[in-house]
């Protein structure tokens, strides 16, 4: 019940191939998954930031150059803009957003330099492009580029060489919508349409960084196409035809890992790695079924799929990334695969050390998973390895998993089948993981300097923003909060 107020909604398709023989993953749901607990004050509470029972919405965190900033936002009481320094006193309220009641704001929280850009509603403009410096004076209006109460519609807001950009999605009578591409430096005569790509349409869902570029696709009947921007005019520019039809993005490479992108042609999902040139545009593989991008380790992207529809176990393949080939891994069980929509999908996926972290859900006729389970690999079978199960799988709960930097990895566990929610911390092994603290529904992990901040709930549903040291130590057998 906690995460229909707390949460955000829950963010598959049938293979064409036998089992393949690949060897299956170990699961250790044989061994109990204890709460090895840090002891009391590893993780500590910063600041209480909503009143106990409320209903809302806390996330979004976001470091500025060092400065966090959030955003919670109640059903009654209206949307705040925070700041936080990482103490009591310095975590206060920026700006207060009335709002209509249970739609949270601010939105699409972006960085860029010591600026945070983001999105927000008011009855005169709608919802327009904004900016702070963390003051409520220095919180304002940038531009309101569609006149008027009627607010534009922007996507992809990314920050790019010192500036931000997104697309403004401009009406067509009777079409639908067409993009332009903008940018902004924060000033009013600064926020400017960068490039109309006349009657191209059909633009990706998906942007993917290569270098000082900004990469992305159209896909019309006469082909799709690979554009690039460096967020000028003149630096706006199609890179490479990519097929003749019309095809589509299902997805690319997270922040720090090899550009790669994964273009879905009919029956076949290609996957492309690219350094946003043509030269350096290529397809490495195609394979006869639905993929999905897992993480890069080394020399190799790893990616997921099903199976085939009856045994309907999520594979994990391997393929090198000098377009050497691909090997198939390992399969991970799936105990509920007589059911119909026992589907598995991977939810999220982190690169830690030497491993692939990743969550597992596995579908059902509900609104809510059947299942939700931690994995993580090496690249190897005798290396996959599962290190959590929920036994309650909360509606609408997202799940965070979240890699600090310096060996740990963070999630949200439930060990009890009619209890909450937990922050977690693992180290690759079930015999080096262990709860945080004694809260509930954790989210938007984010790391500010040496610490990694997130929000969570108290036993009186108070919301809270936490902090742990991005370095900590809690042996197991420790026990401390909630033990």
């Amino acid at each position: 019940m906690h995460a229909r107020n707390w949460g955000a909604l829950l963010w598959f398709s049938l293979a064409g191939v036998g089992c393949g023989g690949l060897p299956e993953a170990v699961e250790d749901g044989a061994r109990e998954v204890t709460a090895q607990a840090c002891p009391p004050g590893v993780a500590a509470r910063v600041a209480a930031i909503t009143p106990p029972g409320s209903s809302g919405f806390m996330g979004e965190l976001t470091n500025v150059q060092g400065t966090l900033f959030f955003v919670t936002s109640g059903f009654d009481t209206g949307s705040v803009l925070w700041r936080s320094d990482g103490t009591e006193a310095g975590t206060v309220q920026v700006k207060v957003f009335p709002g209509p009641p249970g739609v949270y704001q601010p939105q699409n929280l972006v960085a860029v330099g010591n600026t945070l850009f983001f999105q927000a509603r008011t009855d005169a403009t709608g919802m327009e492009l904004w900016i702070s410096n963390g003051t409520t004076g220095g919180t304002r209006l940038v531009k309101d580029i569609t006149p008027g109460a009627e607010g534009s519609v922007m996507t992809n807001a990314t920050e790019l060489n010192g500036r931000l950009v997104f697309f403004r999605w401009v009406p067509v009578p009777g079409d639908g919508a067409r993009p332009e591409l903008w940018r902004s430096d924060g000033t009013a005569a600064g926020t400017l349409r960068v490039n109309d790509f006349g009657g191209l349409t059909n633009l990706g869902n998906y942007t993917l960084k290569a270098g000082n570029a900004l990469l992305f696709i159209f896909s019309e009947d006469t082909g799709t196409t690979l554009w690039r921007t460096d967020g000028t005019h003149a630096g706006t520019t199609s890179v490479k035809r990519l097929d003749a039809g019309n095809t589509y993005l299902s997805g690319v490479s997270s922040p720090g890992e090899p550009p790669l992108f994964i273009l879905e042609d009919g029956p076949n999902s290609e996957v492309w790695k690219t350094n946003g040139t043509a030269a350096g545009t290529v397809r490495l593989e195609a394979f006869g079924r639905r993929v999905s991008l897992l993480g890069t380790l080394g020399a190799y992207v790893y990616l997921t799929s099903v199976d085939n529809p009856v045994t309907k176990r999520l594979r994990i393949d391997r393929l090198s990334l000098s377009g050497g080939g691909k090997t198939g891994i390992t399969t991970l069980p799936n105990p509920y695969a007589s059911d119909e929509y026992a589907y598995p999908a991977v939810r999220s996926s982190v690169v830690s050390g030497n491993d692939i972290y990743f969550f597992v859900s596995i579908g059902s006729d509900a609104p809510v998973s059947r299942d939700v389970s931690l994995w993580a690999t090496n690249g190897t079978a005798a290396g996959t390895r599962q290190l959590f199960d929920n036994p309650n799988v909360e509606y609408g709960y997202r799940y965070p998993l979240f890699a600090t930097g310096k060996g740990q990895v963070l999630f949200g566990g439930a060990p009890d089948p009619i209890g909450p929610v937990f922050p977690y911390f693992t180290r690759g092994s079930v015999a080096t993981q262990g709860r945080l603290a004694d809260i509930h529904f954790p989210g938007s992990f984010t790391r500010v300097g040496h610490r990694i901040f997130f929000t969570a709930l108290d036993d009186a549903e108070e919301g809270q923003l936490w902090a742990v040291p991005a370095t900590f130590s809690c042996p197991p057998g420790l026990t401390g909060a909630g033990e």
